[in-house]
């Protein structure tokens, strides 16, 4: 099937199983390491799902002043960290 969301979603795969893994960390290295600093700079706790969820939202947030796909296909990378963050 071929059609933009396909694409869109396969971006979005290629980004979340790609070099970032090996440059970053796993996801819950990752943001566990932002969400611990988030939580000591606002002095409430921060959880690593957190993180992703308020990183969709921000590429959400850019994509209110128009279409990037590139902001799409973020999104939708973040978010579906988010779901793997929380298990």
């Amino acid at each position: 099937m071929d059609n933009v969301r396909t694409r869109v979603l396969a971006a979005a795969m290629d980004l979340v199983n790609g070099q970032r893994e090996s440059d970053y960390g796993t996801p819950q290295e990752s943001f566990t390491r932002i969400a611990d600093m988030w939580t000591a700079y606002l002095g409430y706790e921060v959880t690593g799902r957190d993180v992703c969820i308020m990183m969709g939202l921000l590429k959400a947030g850019r994509l209110s002043n128009g279409h990037h796909q590139d902001s799409a296909i973020d999104a939708a990378s973040y978010f579906a960290l988010s779901a793997e963050v929380a298990e």
